[in-house]
This record gives C-alpha cells, sequence and structure tokens, in this order.
C-alpha cells in the first residue's frame, strides 16, 4: 500500500515540532528572564533571584504540560477499545481460528528471539565498558548520598508518580526494604507472576488499569469462538469490523493534532528538566552509564533488528524504519508503547504496507509483551550497580541477570519508566540492593525514550515477519 503524501508530512511536521520543543526547553530560563525585575529579598540575594525564575519558568510549563498530558490521554483512550476490537478483527479476518497456530508461534519466537538477543548485546557491552567501575563507580558511590530508607522512599515515589498509585501501594506490592533483600522472588516468582497477568477475573478493572495482556488472551478467545458459530454471529463479526474501522478513522483525526501535542509533551518534560539545573550534572554522573545503554539501543535498532528483518523478508529495513518514522517520533515523545499503538498501527499499515491481518494480530500483543529496549536497559543498569558496589557477578549470575530481565520484560507495562518495578526482580533475583536504583533515577526519564523507540520499532518488525506466515487467501482478504 502506498504512503500517502499526506502522511510524510506529518512524520515531517512531528520531527520539527520535537526539535523546536527542545530549543524552546533549552531556551527557557532565557525566556522565563524577560522583563524580570527582582523584587524584595530577590534583588539581594542570588538564591532567591533563582527561586523566583524558576517559577516564572513553571508558568510557562504549566499549559505545556496540560497540552502534552490532553494529547497523551487522548491516545491512552484508544488503546483498549482498539486493542480489543483489532485483535478481534484479526482473528475473525482468519476465517479459521485453527490457522491461527502458526503465525502465533511465528510472533512468540519472535519477541522471545529479538529480546534474548537485545539481552545479551546489553550484557556485552557493559562488561566491555564497565560504566560502574573505576573512578566512575567511585562518583557514584560518593554520590549516594540518602540514606537507605530515603533511597527507597525516593524509588517508590519515582513508581508511584509514573503508575498513578501511591507510596504506600508501591510499598505494598514490592514488599519493605527488609522484605526485599530477605525474600528474593526468584525466577519461579517471576514466571508465576507472568502465567497470572494473562487473566483477570474481572475485565472491565483490567481495562480501566489498562492491563492489555488479559484483554488480548480474552479477544482471541472470544473471537475464535465467534468464528465456529457461522451466520448465527454475523451481526457481532460486523460490529466488531466496522468498529475497527471506525477506530482507525479517528486515530487519524487524532493525529492532526500530533505536531502540537508532541511539541507541548517535550517542551514540558526537557524544560522541567533544564530549569532544575540538574540534568546535565546528572547526565555527566551516569554518562558511562547512559552511553551504555544508548550504543546498546543502537546496536539493536540499527544492526539486528535489520538483520532479521531482512533476512525474513527481503525488506529494506532502513526504508522501513523511515516509513515507521511518524510512529517513532511519536514513541520518543510519549515514552509509551501502549500510547503509541494507534499511531504503529495506522503507519504499520498505510506506510510500511504490512498487511492488516498481521497488525492487528501482532502489533497490540507486542505492545505488551515484546519489550526489547526495556529488557536490555535493565540487563545494562543491573550488572552496573553490581559494578558500582564492587559485587563481582560471575557467568552463572549474569546468566541469571538475562533470564530474568528477559522475562521481566515480557511482563512489563506499556507506560513511562515501567522497567522501574521490574528493575526490582532484577536486581533481588541476583542479590543486588534495590538502593542504588537512585543512581540511575535522574535520566531514567530520558533513557525511556529511546528505549521505548526500539520497543515500537521491534514491534513494527515483528508485523512485517509474522505477515509472511499468513496464507495467500488470508492476505487476500484484507483488500476484498
Amino acid at each position: 500500500m502506498a504512503a500517502k503524501r499526506g502522511d510524510h508530512q506529518l512524520t515531517i511536521q512531528i520531527a520539527i515540532a520535537i526539535v523546536l520543543a527542545i530549543l524552546t526547553a533549552l531556551l527557557l530560563p532565557t525566556l522565563a528572564s524577560i522583563g524580570y525585575e527582582p523584587s524584595g529579598d530577590a534583588a539581594d540575594n542570588v538564591v532567591t533571584g533563582e527561586s523566583e525564575l524558576i517559577a516564572r519558568a513553571n508558568y510557562i510549563i504549566v499549559p505545556l504540560r496540560l497540552g502534552g498530558e490532553i494529547f497523551l490521554r487522548v491516545l491512552k483512550m484508544l488503546v483498549v477499545p482498539l486493542v480489543i476490537a483489532s485483535v478481534m478483527a484479526g482473528i475473525l479476518g482468519l476465517g479459521d481460528v485453527r490457522k491461527l497456530g502458526k503465525p502465533g508461534a511465528v510472533a512468540v519466537v519472535y519477541y522471545l528471539t529479538t529480546t534474548v538477543l537485545a539481552v545479551i548485546v546489553g550484557i556485552i557491552l557493559v562488561n566491555i565498558i564497565n560504566p560502574g567501575g573505576g573512578s566512575s563507580g567511585e562518583e557514584s558511590r560518593a554520590n549516594l548520598l540518602e540514606s537507605k530508607a530515603s533511597a527507597k522512599e525516593k524509588i517508590y515515589t519515582a513508581i508511584a508518580d509514573e503508575s498513578g498509585t501511591t507510596d504506600e501501594d508501591v510499598a505494598g506490592v514490592l514488599g519493605d526494604g527488609e522484605y526485599i533483600e530477605r525474600k528474593n522472588p526468584g525466577i519461579s516468582r517471576v514466571l508465576e507472576n507472568l502465567v497470572l497477568m494473562m487473566f483477570t477475573d474481572n475485565l472491565f478493572k483490567a481495562a480501566a488499569n489498562m492491563e492489555l495482556l488479559p484483554l488480548i488472551i480474552f479477544s482471541i478467545a472470544f473471537a475464535g469462538l465467534l468464528t465456529t458459530m457461522g451466520s448465527k454471529v454475523t451481526s457481532i463479526v460486523t460490529f466488531v469490523q466496522q468498529a475497527n474501522d471506525a477506530l482507525m478513522g479517528f486515530i487519524l483525526l487524532v493525529m492532526r493534532f500530533a505536531p502540537l501535542g508532541i511539541f507541548c509533551l517535550v517542551a514540558a518534560r526537557f524544560g522541567q528538566a533544564n530549569i532544575t539545573g540538574n540534568f546535565l550534572g546528572e547526565l555527566q554522573k551516569t554518562g558511562s552509564y547512559s552511553m551504555t545503554v544508548l550504543i546498546g539501543l543502537a546496536v539493536h535498532a540499527f544492526v539486528t533488528l535489520p538483520a532479521i528483518l531482512y533476512l525474513f523478508t527481503r525488506r529494506n529495513p532502513y526504508l522501513f524504519m523511515l516509513q515507521m518514522s511518524q510512529a517513532l517520533l511519536t514513541a520518543f515523545s510519549t515514552a509509551s508503547s501502549s500510547a503509541t499503538l494507534p499511531v504503529t498501527m495506522e503507519s504499520a499499515i498505510d506506510e510500511g504496507g504490512v498487511s492488516k491481518k498481521s497488525v492487528d494480530f501482532v502489533l497490540p500483543l507486542g505492545a505488551t509483551i515484546n519489550m526489547d529496549g526495556t529488557a536490555l536497559y535493565e540487563a545494562v543498569a543491573a550488572i552496573f550497580i553490581a559494578q558500582v558496589v564492587g559485587a563481582d557477578l560471575p557467568f552463572t549470575q549474569q546468566v541469571i541477570v538475562a533470564i530474568t530481565a528477559t522475562l521481566a520484560a515480557i511482563g512489563a507495562a506499556g507506560i513511562p519508566e515501567a522497567g522501574l518495578v521490574t528493575m526490582v526482580i532484577v536486581l533481588t533475583a541476583v542479590g543486588l540492593p534495590i538502593e542504588y536504583m537512585s543512581l540511575i533515577l535522574s535520566v531514567d526519564w530520558l533513557l525511556d525514550r529511546f528505549r521505548t523507540t526500539v520497543n515500537v520499532f521491534g514491534d513494527a518488525c515483528g508485523a512485517a515477519i509474522v505477515e509472511k506466515s499468513f496464507t495467500e487467501d488470508q492476505l487476500l482478504a484484507d483488500h476484498e
């Protein structure tokens, strides 16, 4: 399917919006100082004057943050109905539920393979670069001034802020520090939780909490049942297919406002980091760690995934990356693969030319369980922390890190900084102190944007690869 000219223009507009947003964030202190005249103590006190400037800058950030939050919420609003409708439409389009076996198997093998490869790349790089050793490690230990209790509180607060819960709820789920240090969850607990995540006792609660995996399982099972009932369920089948088409139309409407929404998102987040004056300093302190993560993500995105895509589809992987650029830019802006899902599906079909059958089936599932970037980040972070605390992780322990990071990433929700939650599992699996997570919190929000972008590209490559496992009759049905 040929890409539309308007789609290319929208991609360019989004790219320009991101550049302008970063420039706005960098110029925010200057903009806040325009017309500023110190009053009272601020005229004689540098600290007070800086506080007043930060307050003025926050007045600029508030409307930007509001605009970005509205755009993000509208995208998230579409996720649950789109996942249910698209998965069900994809299954119903197969005609015979028994034909789901091969595409399903290919999708699962692809997800596991790419995630394991991402973890291996991360572990190799973190051992070669050794970001937590030497003077870098001594500086990191020196900068960890908080007590254990306050460090854990900082971690719980960060997780609570992103998940919309309270510190107490997070502590209740993860256990307090002593409990986590005493009770190692191990691989068996991770596997048990992953299995339980597939099922829910309340679909409405799962939808409200954006727990996509049980919704996907239900949609596959229910649509599979409908394919066996023939003409008795024609009305339901028609409704599902029309709802899916209507939702895709709604997405096209929302994306007209994407450049403005993305500008607000990026400008507010980068601007907030800039006016505090701590961002560049924290980035320097964790520079080697950040560089290791970014190099690993780059290797996976520009070498591993393109090689797999070309091997199985003979597509030009870098042209495909360009075709998916609208979704990738949105992923970087929102830091959420779930929120980006509507855009990813639209880009894969209209610009990437991937079959709607494959997109409807693969991408919703991939946005939930295919987290290559997250797995790589967790493996690098765990070994970085081990290097900082001076712990020698032998090969067997690093294998445990690899396995746990893979399994934990599969269960990571497609929301910003969900990796912080699963990071606790990885660290405790090898007996590392979770307090040292505070070393990476200051740059996690930035790295999260890069790993989310890699996750989304991995999902898109999966849809193109799984497409080859559908029969010609199934693919032809897309054009009927």
